[in-house]
């Protein structure tokens, strides 16, 4: 034992001592290339005397990186998470200048810009360096990701005693539609996909399996990920929608939204949600009832010391080698997407939406600092041990919106995101517990141009110019709903989205129109209920027929007073849904189940007057989005309503062959099972003492868990341990 103990503190001593002749050699080779960095004094020194000044300054830069930095980080938590990206060149190249400042008979020297740079390439070499031996020493790295899952579990869960059953990690890739996965693994864009499928290398044995399922009506982040996390799509019409009985615009991304829908969905099931067991949710809407939490909206709009939404920042950029990587990364993607956009105006692509503005640090925000911060916090609950951790990574999302579903952008955004999953199948097998890896998306993304590009005007202004309004000479910009743009304004601790994505109207008679991809809603503001398509023609008898013969619009839906639902499409043909159709009319073109669809949306209390669905080309799969965006998602046609659950073969099939999965309500129950397929029944937790296994019994998709009704997410009630009567194994 002793023996033992003395050996790993030689190898960790060898370890601080290489790492320090490596960041002396750096510092010696950078003082002899950038002139305003000097290791010498004004008379000059021996070569020795300069090596051993080196020396001091390293070792001085080291120690501040390893004992103030965090400390620093900590202070600063107060600074918006973006600014604290970007400051983190200037914190690391103020910590170098006080090392040099420590230097006797001040031999060490360099300017504010100067030492920057020296501070930035410190960092990474000796962060490669580090890491590289400890990689060469197995036994080493393995010992140190143990304690430090040991010690994270100790200080999360006191007196439980350890994981015996495999844990799960959800990893949803967001706007990442079925055909856009099998289509990358085809490309080799993803090889650790294709591995898991067992396409590459050829002849291997897959261990997962893919899945495609249907989304609801409203096919984006909102209602999907609501469903998914917490089991109910209820009431969740659109990404943006007005609610008459309060005068308020719901818009999902929106934090104070956010939390309402948690609300009500927890309200809805009596369930507190997917994670409410052990659980963490990271980069989320939403927090499915997970007691860990980082980066996730719903609590974003709480302040002070309960508000864990942000932890994750912390926890990343206390290491300053983590800041500088993503910083660095942060700059050339600002670049890499000026660049992109710069070459597809000089080659007049078509379709292209503007890309200017803060866009591009948008977009560096979503691909590298938040998909960064993400997956190191799902690496923690990996080492950690925990039993179910579900994480959103949006980068696919916010590119395709602004340069298509498809194309050079996207692709090396795909190459990314598969480099991470590498990264959480390796780490998995060095966590404390087995782990099973399920990747989805909640949507897809369909391709078009924009309603505004083609026809010159909005669905606002065609709206108004039914209702014998007058309609602004030139059509306005309507309001991009991209996912990643609520995370950037919450990281700035900035409002997130106040507006509702078009012009309020003067009068409470006039329409308020809102854009959800290519799905649109007209609600009248001054009738307090939901309007019928009598009532509509009685007050504006060219509105509808306006709507439902424009070339850009595929179907409205209405409510008539006599008949119920009512579907319109053009030259005057009608569906009406509680009568059981056998001409589909204008839905025959959305595919199967859109009658399904549009028949639940039409039951929701706050559904709108008039709903929208833009114009689909069922050959090129093509939509119009009433926002910016030319690849979109929100309404029915095309990719959007296919996503894809890729999950491994040790789990349950997730439906029964030759049925179909439908709904993110559908896609919970189905998780839900998975979760008690992996660590059996949730039983109170007695004295640490152990349980026998063969107390364990299968978890229905039913089965209940604490009820939370609390706005943070956070589960109330008994300590819960968990189970398993199966034999542990290393599946991913």
């Amino acid at each position: 034992m002793g023996r033992g103990r003395w050996r790993r503190a030689g190898s960790a001593l060898w370890r601080v001592v290489a790492v320090w002749a490596v960041s002396t050699l750096t510092m010696l080779v950078l003082a002899g290339i950038l002139p305003d960095f000097k290791l010498q004094s004004e008379d000059g020194d021996s070569a020795t005397r300069i090596a051993v000044t080196a020396a001091f300054g390293a070792g001085a830069f080291g120690l501040l990186s390893a004992l103030v930095w965090p400390l620093l980080v900590r202070a600063l938590l107060l600074v918006p998470a973006l600014v604290l990206g970007l400051l983190a060149f200037f914190l690391n190249g103020s910590l170098l200048l006080l090392a040099l400042s420590l230097i006797p008979e001040n031999r060490g020297e360099a300017g504010a810009e100067t030492a920057v740079v020296v501070a930035a390439v410190m960092s990474a070499v000796a962060s490669a360096a580090g890491g590289a031996l400890a990689v060469r020493d197995d036994d080493a790295y393995r010992r140190r990701l143990y304690r430090l899952a040991d010690r994270r579990r100790r200080r999360g869960t006191p007196g439980q005693p350890g994981p015996i059953a495999p844990g799960t990690v959800f990893i949803q890739l967001d706007g990442v539609g079925h055909d856009i996965l099998t289509a990358a693994v085809t490309k080799g864009l993803m090889p650790t996909v294709a591995r898991w499928l067992g396409q590459s290398p050829p002849g291997s044995v897959p261990t997962h399996r893919l899945t495609p399922w249907r989304t609801d009506w409203s096919s984006q982040t909102g209602a999907s990920q609501l469903g998914i996390l917490h089991g109910s799509t209820f009431d969740v019409p659109a990404f943006r929608w007005y609610e008459k009985d309060t005068g308020e615009v719901m818009v999902s991304n929106r934090p104070a939204s956010a939390v309402e829908l948690q609300r009500r969905a927890v309200r809805c099931t009596g369930d507190g949600g997917l994670l409410t067991v052990d659980g963490a949710s990271r980069g989320n809407l939403f927090s499915g009832g997970a007691e860990q939490l980082a980066l996730v909206l719903s609590v974003a709009a709480r302040r002070g010391k309960g508000n864990r939404s942000r932890a994750g920042y912390f926890a990343y950029f206390s290491d300053p080698a983590n800041a500088v990587r993503t910083a660095l990364s942060f700059v050339a993607e600002v670049f890499r997407e000026i660049g992109e956009s710069t070459r597809a105006r000089v080659e007049r692509r078509r379709p292209r939406v503007g890309r200017g503005g803060l866009y591009p640090f948008i977009r560096a925000f979503a691909t590298v600092v938040e998909r960064d911060v993400v997956v190191a916090a799902v690496i923690g609950d990996m080492l950690a041990g925990r039993s179910a951790v579900y994480a959103d990574l949006v980068a696919y999302d916010e590119v395709a919106h602004h340069s298509g579903p498809t194309g050079r952008d996207v692709e090396k955004v795909l190459r990314r995101l598969d480099r991470s999953l590498a990264l959480l199948s390796q780490v998995a097998e060095h966590a404390p517990r087995a782990y099973r890896i399920v990747l989805l998306s909640d949507h897809g993304q369909s391709p078009g141009e924009t309603f505004r590009a083609r026809y010159g005007l909005t669905l606002a202004d065609l709206v108004r110019a039914g209702c014998g309004l007058p309609v602004p000479r030139r059509a306005q910009r309507t309001h991009s709903g991209a996912e990643a743009r609520a995370a950037v304004r919450a990281a700035l601790r900035r409002p997130v989205e106040e507006g509702t994505g078009e012009r309020r109207p003067a009068r409470r008679a006039e329409p308020i129109v809102l854009a959800s991809g290519n799905l649109g809603l007209v609600s009248f503001p001054d009738v307090r209920h939901r309007m019928t398509r009598e009532e509509i023609d009685r007050r504006h008898p060219a509105l509808l027929p306006t709507l439902a013969n424009h070339p850009g619009i595929g179907f409205l839906l209405v409510r008539s007073a006599g008949r119920g639902p009512l579907v319109l499409g053009a030259r005057g043909a009608e569906v009406y849904l509680d009568e059981d159709p056998v001409d589909l009319g204008p839905l025959a073109d959305f595919g199967p189940g859109a009658l399904e669809a549009v028949r639940r949306t039409d039951g929701f209390p706050h559904a709108a007057d008039i709903m929208v669905n833009s114009w689909y080309d069922p050959q090129d799969g093509e939509v119009l989005a009433f926002e910016e965006q030319i690849g979109s998602h929100g309404g029915l046609g095309g990719a959007q309503s296919r996503p894809f659950l890729l999950s491994p073969l040790v789990l349950s099939a997730p439906v029964a062959d030759g049925e179909e999965l439908v709904g993110a309500e559908a896609v919970h129950h189905v998780l839900r099972r998975w979760l008690g397929e992996a660590v059996g029944p949730q039983v109170p937790v007695t004295d640490g003492a152990p349980i026998p296994a063969e107390a364990s019994v299968p978890l229905s998709a039913e089965a209940s868990v604490p009820v939370n009704d609390s706005p943070s997410g956070a589960p109330t009630g008994t300590a819960f341990a968990v189970v398993d009567h199966a034999p542990q194994d290393k599946t991913r």
